[in-house]
């Protein structure tokens, strides 16, 4: 439904994030347009009246996904005074050089990968040895920050960079030399620890879907370059379930549009623990997201032509007796909403000789942000 705007026409500031649209907010929004030269707010009469309407007869709302997210609201809504109504420049403006700690540009294999590093290089040749984290499918390695800043306190060499198409790492099109496959990406992480100079044996941490569960089936791949393994709340069986945000980017359309939602990170992220993100980490995760469409749909493209249950049964089927041998560690935030506490179980049950099993309390689906300090305790006992 639309109407019409007075002429000479006016720039309002928006508030559609805090509403209902329909025939009443239509109504009463039209009615402050053409007062708003008489110095009524169009703010404040089109929200008061889209909540009186709702209180009376709820209903859809279309921008629910944004205004359910405590940590989202600073990113869409705007200030009362019309003339500092933020946008999408000022905010990257804002925000644009968040995130980044303790990392450098490293380039491998044709792409620019963003990879945070700590400790000491000499650290890699003592006992304590190099640590490299993987994140999972939406995040980035940011959310290792912490861990790795207190495991190089304790002696350990530590990477962690964003793969290809999250974080701040390269975005590459499909078909221009990176295709989001599961081979291409074990290829262009062999090319990168060389680069790295990561030697082998060394610890390997991984948490997450999709590029998360990729780190496990190249650890499978090469179980002579590790050392130890940590495993944090990753698909980890056959029955291991598909987030929904993974189901609707599998779909036609929907992907295209559900994949540009900047906020898409942060909430994925919330919604698989029990906390909410404070509004600086949020900005992070959100970022990448909102610079660019490149994350979203390289993230598309990713899902597109990954085997969800085909890799989880790949991974259960490699770690079990007989098969491995190195020693596991499961830290297994068990407040997560997208992985049961049973998955980390009937894992440990595959390989009892090898896996042993941590549960992190108050912990969500990713413990290094939800509790870091319980995590930092499991690795360096471990580890």
């Amino acid at each position: 439904m639309a109407f019409s705007l007075p002429s000479p026409p006016l720039k309002l500031p928006t508030s559609y994030a805090s509403s209902t649209v329909n025939n009443h907010t239509l109504s009463a929004s039209a009615t402050s347009i053409r007062n708003t030269r008489k110095g009524l707010s169009l703010r404040r009469t089109f929200v008061v009246k889209a909540s009186e309407k709702d209180d009376e007869n709820p209903s859809f709302n279309p921008f629910g996904f944004v205004t359910d997210n405590p940590s989202s609201r600073s990113a869409i809504q705007l200030p009362e005074n019309p003339a500092e109504d933020g946008n999408v420049g000022q905010m990257l403006y804002r925000i644009e050089d968040k995130g980044r700690e303790y990392g450098s540009y490293i380039k491998s294999g044709g792409f620019r990968w963003f990879v945070r590093e700590t400790g000491s290089s000499d650290a890699r040749l003592g006992p304590r040895g190099t640590v490299v984290f993987l994140h999972g499918a939406p995040t980035q390695s940011y959310s290792y920050r912490v861990v790795m800043s207190q495991l190089a306190e304790a002696g350990f060499h530590c990477f962690a960079p964003d793969w290809i198409g999250f974080g701040f790492s390269d975005k590459p099109q499909p078909g221009y030399g990176f295709d989001y496959t599961e081979k291409e990406y074990h290829e262009q992480l062999d090319k990168l620890l060389d680069v790295l100079e990561v030697k082998s044996p060394f610890s390997l941490v991984v948490q997450g879907f999709l590029v998360g569960s990729y780190g496990l089936t190249w650890a499978l791949k090469n179980p002579s370059r590790i050392s130890k393994l940590v495993i944090m709340n990753t698909p980890l069986t056959a029955s291991s379930p598909v987030p929904g945000l993974f189901q609707q980017l599998r779909i036609p359309l929907l992907g295209e549009f559900t994949c540009q939602n900047a906020i898409m990170a942060e909430r994925f992220i919330e919604a698989g623990s029990a906390y909410v993100l404070k509004v600086e980490k949020a900005d992070v995760y959100r970022l990448p997201y909102l610079k660019s469409s490149g994350p979203g749909f390289a993230l598309l493209e990713a899902t597109k032509r990954a085997n969800f249950k085909g890799t989880s049964g790949q991974i259960a089927d490699g770690f079990a007796s007989g098969r491995w041998d190195t020693p596991i560690l499961v830290a297994w935030g068990i407040s997560d909403k997208y992985l049961p506490q049973s998955i980390a179980e009937e894992f440990q049950k595959g390989n009892p000789s090898a896996v042993t099993v941590k549960l992190i309390e108050g912990a969500g689906h990713m413990p290094q942000e939800d509790w870091p300090e319980k995590v930092i305790d499991a690795l360096r006992y471990f580890l």
